[in-house]
């Protein structure tokens, strides 16, 4: 993958490069495209919509000044609410192009739904001709800042002249806003808002009918030498100066409708030349991005056509290495836990490469190192369960004698306070016996311990308990007569003193360590509950997971001789051992030991036999050792 890397850091190269190329000059090509798309989509509709709410604006004033009648003012909001729906059909077309489009479209779709409420005002006589007049130009005012985004394009002197066009259009709003003031008298508030506007409209002309190309200016600057507009000019200031003219509206009227026929031919033309333009970019794109097309195809098939054959070997010598560690070694050690013969063949790789053959020949060198490490922790890990397996049962074996003079000793004591002694001698023994145990099942063997017969699980319990340093701690809690399978009953003990004596251990020594059990839908359950400080989550899911799977014993983790004994002999009879947080801040141990491990209770007529008969002598635990 390095050699193809190498080879493909400059082609890749080249790839983005031509890409870069292709994209930059055919987004030109689209850009100037699109331009026609937002002029059918966003800006025509404006338009229409902003030459509607115009026509309303100035109906609704004449309505104030109780020169239309309702029927006009319904008949124009029906034409504007036309105008409203087309326009709101026609951006969703195009409202997507560029999140900046977007926020503006949705802020036009938020002012033209103020339409009602405009309405509804007038209707009730709740809004006067200047609120009125002003409500409608922050409608519009929306709608030319729609103009102004959607206007960008990548070829600036079609840019500057949209721009221009735009601003002359808004000059005509201008003018439109005057026309709606401008109705017959006016207040003091009126007048100087008129005269504002009147400011703003010409100084809008002067500053941008300069910038205009001659086919887009001369039919403005006709219509600003005409006798019309400089009549016009003429009742503005007529207005100003709080006269009222005669003809204002029929001359203004004429004017809007010049000026707006004018710029709408003006927008026409700009649409019309971004159409060439874009050809002429596409066109240059293609030429640009087949040129470096044809280099790159060049560039690819000489580069990977010399480095395919040592790609090839690399990719086979990965592909055996892999072989070698994902299936081969794992396999091996496998079978040698299992105690069998492995033989493992040598790793060959064909390859005319000096170098790859070398590297094939150190991973079979590797290999065979491996396997013979595997074969020699195998044989340590044997030698290290005889090793344990031989010490506990000899130490089994003298701790029977001993258990056995112990009790001799016991039955010929008449001091109180010798036999107390004896008897704690007895307990340590039993301890040791347990440890002893405990060496045996980590070495893989079977504890010789055993019962022929069933035994009471409260007895199981007690008896677990008696195996623990500190047992005065412990309480068994009484318990159902279901008994114990006399062939598990020892490891059963020997898991639950573990649990016990870990208990007792990790709590305060004020504490109880409590032990109960009770009958589950699947055998029988015991809990062995300690109000220690208990364990965080993620330590009781790492022993849980333990006691799930048992580990392979490490003689470096010594300090968890337990959890190997008690996942061992739980794994053994298919016991499930579960560890959680107690109510009381502890920890509590659960042992679930499956129904076919436990016996019914001892029948009731073997419980009441009479005292004085010899057969309903006290069953005796028998102990089997080696």
């Amino acid at each position: 993958m390095k050699i193809i890397g190498l080879l493909l850091v400059p082609l890749t190269s080249m790839v983005v490069l031509w890409g870069v190329i292709t994209a930059v000059t055919a987004s030109e090509s689209l850009e100037l495209r699109q331009y026609k798309t937002v002029w059918t989509n966003l800006r025509l509709p404006a338009y229409k919509l902003i030459s509607e709410i115009q026509r309303e604006r100035l109906i609704s004033a004449q309505r104030l000044r109780n020169v239309a009648d309702e029927s006009a003012v319904a008949t124009q909001r029906t034409r504007t609410d036309a105008a409203r729906d087309s326009f709101q059909q026609l951006s969703t077309h195009s409202k997507d192009r560029s999140e900046e489009i977007s926020t503006q479209v949705d802020a036009v779709y938020t002012q033209i739904d103020r339409l009602d409420s405009v309405r509804g005002e007038i209707d009730a006589g709740l809004s006067d001709r200047l609120h009125t007049v002003e409500s409608y130009d922050a409608i519009i005012d929306t709608l030319f800042g729609l103009h102004r985004r959607v206007a960008l394009i990548d070829d600036i002197p079609i840019y500057e002249q949209s721009r221009v066009v735009i601003e002359m259009s808004y000059a005509r709003e201008l003018l439109s806003r005057e026309q709606a003031i401008g109705l017959g008298s006016v207040t003091d508030s009126e007048r100087r808002s008129f005269t504002q506007i009147v400011g703003n409209r010409r100084f809008l002309i002067d500053q941008n009918l300069a910038e205009l190309d001659a086919e887009l200016r001369d039919p403005q600057v006709a219509l600003i030498s005409s006798p019309a507009y400089q009549r016009m000019r003429m009742m503005e200031d007529q207005i100003i100066a709080g006269v009222a003219p005669q003809g204002w509206l029929s001359t203004t009227e004429a004017l809007n409708k010049s000026f707006n026929e004018a710029q709408m031919r003006a927008s026409t033309v700009l649409n019309e030349r971004a159409e060439p333009v874009a050809d002429q970019v596409l066109s240059r794109a293609f030429l640009l991005a087949g040129t470096a097309l044809a280099l790159v195809i060049v560039s690819i098939g000489f580069s990977l056509r010399m480095g395919n054959r040592l790609s090839k070997e690399l990719g086979a010598l990965r592909l055996a290495a892999l072989e070698v560690s994902q299936e081969r070694l794992p396999h091996v050690v496998a079978k040698l836990r299992r105690g069998e013969k492995v033989e493992m063949p040598e790793l060959s790789v064909a390859s005319t490469t000096v170098e790859i053959d070398d590297v094939g020949q150190a991973f079979s060198t590797v290999q065979q190192t491996a396997v013979e490490a595997a074969v020699g922790q195998a044989q340590l890990s044997e030698g290290v369960g005889h090793v344990f397996r031989n010490l506990a049962r000899r130490s089994q074996t003298l701790l029977h004698r001993q258990r056995i003079q112990l009790a001799d000793m016991q039955h010929r004591a008449t001091d109180p306070a010798a036999l107390e002694d004896l008897f704690k001698l007895d307990h340590l023994t039993t301890r040791m016996r347990r440890h002893a145990e405990g060496l045996i099942i980590l070495s893989g063997a079977t504890p010789g311990r055993g019962w022929s017969r069933p035994v009471p699980l409260l007895d199981v319990a007690r008896g677990a308990s008696a195996e623990v340093e500190d047992y005065q701690r412990v309480v068994v809690e009484p318990m159902s007569g279901q008994r114990l399978a006399g062939p598990v009953v020892g490891d059963v003990i020997h898991l639950i003193a573990e649990l016990i004596e870990n208990a007792t251990v990790y709590s305060p020594a004020h504490t109880s360590v409590i032990v109960r059990g009770e009958a589950a839908a699947r055998g029988f359950a015991f809990e062995v509950e300690d109000r220690g400080f208990g364990m965080e989550e993620e330590e009781l899911a790492d022993y849980n997971e333990r006691l799930a799977s048992p580990p392979e014993f490490d003689l470096a983790d010594s300090d968890r001789l337990g959890l190997f004994v008690v996942s061992r002999l739980a794994a053994r009879h298919d016991i499930r051992v579960t560890l959680r947080g107690s109510p009381y801040g502890g920890t509590t141990a659960i042992v679930l030991i499956p129904e076919e491990h436990v016996a019914e209770p001892e029948p009731e007529a073997q419980k009441t036999a009479p005292k004085n008969d010899s057969a309903s002598a006290r069953p005796m635990r028998v102990v089997r050792s080696d």
